[in-house]
């Protein structure tokens, strides 16, 4: 009798074992487990740690709730100004609703990727190149928003959507190449323009301020020369400047003193005489006749 009791007993407890460990489950801290019984969703989400469910009846699903990271694969697409380019971004999203994120789509990330791929070949279908390659916040809010609002019903929220790289054509880089090589150069004439303008300003205040002070002239003029010698250069080009040739002659005329400070009678200009051969005019008739009048 005690026998048959102690197997009894040995019996329901390895029964109890048995069930025990069919139905202990353990939902870790990032997940949140749903419950299925008999097909039926139980509206109380496990939330993390030990939990249990009845064998045979109740099937556990765990979800995760971390935020994920999604490639998107690179689209070829044609943009509103007729260009072809190839464009792949990068989605952040995490599961909000854990009973709607597995009853409400079969797979929640195959769904978030198609839906991904589809929003960024219409985003590059909208857009211009240049709104591509320089206004990429714009058009990521633009396709966040494409994402998240079929990903609501799901129970899935978007964080963030990025343009990763966008792959231009061979022919069109070069363009852009020549573009901006061109767009730099003509910067670099207006620059060089606008320092020959100033440089021309300076030069006529500098022209003006030596034209008051010749001396300054002949100054700088030695300082050209000393800028030159510095270099031990074995021939020396001097350049001789015409108003250093006005400026001595007006010093020696303001040197040389007047004939009438010189005590001297200034000379009555001399005309000058005609040749002894040079025949006298021959009067005319016409003079004879106009002289006899009178």
């Amino acid at each position: 009798m005690v026998q048959e009791l102690l197997i009894a007993a040995v019996a329901a407890g390895s029964v109890g074992v048995a069930y025990l460990a069919a139905a202990a489950r353990v939902v870790k801290q990032y997940e949140r487990g749903v419950v299925l019984r008999l097909g039926r969703l139980r509206r109380d989400v496990r939330g993390p740690g030990f939990t249990m469910i009845v064998p045979g009846v109740d099937r556990l699903h765990k979800v995760n709730m971390q935020i994920v990271t999604m490639p998107v694969p690179a689209q070829d697409g044609i943009t509103r100004d007729n260009v072809t380019v190839r464009v792949d971004a990068v989605i952040y999203f995490k599961v909000v609703d854990a009973p709607s994120a597995v009853i409400q789509v079969e797979d929640y990330r195959f769904a978030v990727s198609q839906m991904a791929q589809t929003s960024l070949r219409s985003i590059i279908g909208k857009s211009d190149l240049d709104d591509l390659l320089s206004n990429r916040e714009k058009l990521n809010q633009g396709l966040e928003l494409m994402i998240d609002s079929p990903a609501v019903g799901w129970g899935v929220q978007i964080d963030r959507v990025e343009i990763k790289d966008v792959s231009l054509p061979e022919t069109m880089k070069r363009s852009m190449a020549r573009q901006a090589e061109a767009d730099r150069e003509r910067r670099a004439r207006v620059i060089n323009a606008d320092a020959e303008l100033q440089a021309s300003k300076k030069l006529a205040e500098a022209a003006e301020q030596m034209s008051d002070q010749p001396a300054a002239l002949q100054l700088r003029l030695l300082q050209t020369v000393v800028a030159v010698a510095a270099e031990k250069n074995s021939t020396l080009v001097l350049p001789f400047p015409v108003e250093l040739l006005r400026f001595l002659e007006r010093a020696a005329q303001q040197q040389e003193p007047a004939p009438e400070r010189r005590g001297e009678k200034p000379q009555p200009p001399v005309r000058p005489q005609q040749p002894p051969d040079a025949a006298a005019p021959v009067p005319t008739p016409s003079d004879a006749g106009r002289l006899t009048s009178y």
